[in-house]
């Protein structure tokens, strides 16, 4: 009997048909179970209970902006800061990604059971807005300069590789990963070859390749 417990509380048609009382579970077959009450020992069928769902308020970060939704969930399920799952409502059909929950009374943790969940907060991350800071090739953090670059989510971004968006051409130097990427060991990652995608960027650092744009006239 897969999944199913030995005792469940359910009504019993002999001595108790109005409040539960406890069960032990013979047998299960043809979508029932056979159980026999404790109470006095009646034998009869049940059907299982499907999961129980929860709905659950959802608060979607989007470019600067942000939008509530709901959606339903196994209330026994565990929701943690860095699950991403699909969200569909009327308006927007969209892959967001968990970066905080929220109990009853504000309270923030990193994860916890739906059925204990007040608020979920999220960010879209189908496609993203990447904040890129670039400096000069001489090294000057006097005229570095910050720049959005809008990528698809899964857009791979490379410790040494030259990126090229619009009139903007610079050398990747190093990049910040935010607090809810779940597939990286640290902060920042600046050796050649370090790669990460544009969901899970906080900031890149970058070096100007164009060196007429820093002309001081």
């Amino acid at each position: 009997m897969n999944d199913v417990p030995d005792r469940i509380p359910t009504p019993c048609p002999s001595c108790s048909p109005d409040l539960e009382t406890v069960h032990e579970v013979l047998t299960e077959g043809g979508g029932a179970l056979t159980v026999r009450c404790s109470e006095c020992s009646h034998v009869h069928k049940v059907q299982p209970d499907p999961d129980r769902e929860i709905t659950l308020d959802v608060v979607v970060s989007q470019e600067g902006e942000s939008f509530t939704a709901n959606v339903t969930a196994p209330e026994d399920e565990t929701i943690e800061v860095g699950d991403e799952f699909i969200l569909e409502t009327d308006e927007v059909l969209s892959t967001v990604r968990v970066t905080s929950v929220e109990l009853d009374g504000h309270r923030r943790v990193e994860e916890a059971d739906a059925d204990e969940i007040e608020t979920v907060w999220t960010r879209e991350v189908d496609n993203v807005a990447v904040n890129v800071t670039v400096h000069p090739q001489d090294g000057s953090r006097d005229d570095s300069r910050s720049i959005t670059v809008y990528v698809p989510g899964d857009y791979e971004f490379e410790v040494g590789a030259i990126e090229e968006f619009g009139d903007d051409e610079f050398e990747i130097d190093a990049f910040v990963v935010r607090q809810d990427a779940p597939e990286y060991d640290r902060d920042r990652y600046d050796m050649e070859g370090d790669t990460g995608v544009a969901k899970d960027l906080k900031r890149v650092y970058a070096y100007d390749e164009q060196t007429s744009a820093w002309s001081a006239w």
